[in-house]
């Protein structure tokens, strides 16, 4: 996995939770989809169906 530094409000943030959060832009960086159901996730993953979601989002 290539390494690369990440900046705060930019690639992440902290929700109400204090869970640490990345942004569509931090996925489209990684360049791949983890599979894990992420809340910004750019690549159209759906959890519940295992299935990835055609999307209209162009990389930003």
């Amino acid at each position: 996995m290539a390494h690369f530094d990440i900046q705060e409000h930019e690639d992440f943030y902290y929700n109400e939770q204090g869970y640490k959060v990345f942004t569509e832009k931090f996925h489209l960086k990684r360049g791949y989809c983890c599979k894990s159901g992420c809340k910004h996730c750019p690549y159209g993953y759906d959890k519940k169906t295992d299935t990835f979601i055609k999307t209209n989002k162009k990389n930003k």
